[in-house]
């Protein structure tokens, strides 16, 4: 059985409590599709709910072994959604290119990695074409995909319906390569070359696992290159 790392999100509850969490949609699907969830949680000793970016502490080295132990222990990685980026998601997601572990990011994930080596930075949604649906049910646009890349191979598709839940779009500055466009020109996927397998989209493959066929072969295809 593959075991997948997920990074787990915070939270902070009505009554002012902060808790970890893993979305109940990534849990039922990673099982669904074979995998074995093994959730990594932050190190540092601060308040990741009100802690701004760089009012982080640089991490110790006590706190980056914490991490490669938890590397130590998968095969892959999944980077899922959230409203805020970290330092132990940076150096997570670094750690991962460095040891080439199959890594799939996934909205915020895909965000996370269009700011490896640079500054994080993004931009609000301008267009007529909805990114934020109100439900979990159907599809808000289309995606054009880069034919050379490796979300073309997985999927065999040059343009696909998607599912939508963001407010905000990324630039690539750095290593990666868009392999997919909205029809309103915002980046919706990237793909490190060289690596098993290290690619981000936009949408929700979770979420629309059961029901679209694109969307389980990305999490199969994710899963299928972790169990080599």
């Amino acid at each position: 059985m593959m075991k997948i790392g997920i990074p787990l999100r915070y939270h902070h509850m009505d009554d002012g409590r902060c808790i970890l969490y893993l979305a109940e949609r990534v849990r039922r699907t990673i099982q669904k599709a074979g995998g074995f969830i093994i959730p990594i949680v932050q190190v540092q000793d601060v308040d990741y709910y009100q802690t701004r970016f760089k009012e982080f502490p640089e991490l110790t080295d006590d706190e980056k072994k914490h991490i490669d132990s938890y590397l130590d222990m998968v095969d892959g990685v999944l980077f899922p959604g959230g409203f805020k980026i970290t330092p132990f998601d940076v150096y997570l997601l670094e750690r991962c290119i460095e040891r080439n572990i199959p890594t799939l990011g996934i909205c915020l994930g895909m965000q996370l990695m269009s700011c490896v080596g640079e500054d994080f930075k993004v931009y609000p949604n301008e267009s007529d074409i909805s990114h934020l649906q109100e439900s979990d049910e159907g599809f808000s646009h289309r995606v054009k995909i880069d034919n050379n890349s490796l979300l073309y191979k997985i999927l065999g598709e040059e343009e696909i319906l998607v599912n939508s839940f963001h407010r905000y779009h990324v630039t690539i500055e750095n290593s990666y390569i868009v392999n997919a466009i909205s029809e309103d020109g915002y980046i919706e996927g990237i793909e490190l070359p060289d690596q098993k397998f290290h690619l981000g989209i936009q949408w929700h493959p979770e979420i629309s696992y059961e029901e679209d066929a694109n969307s389980q072969k990305i999490i199969d295809y994710f899963l299928g290159v972790c169990q080599k």
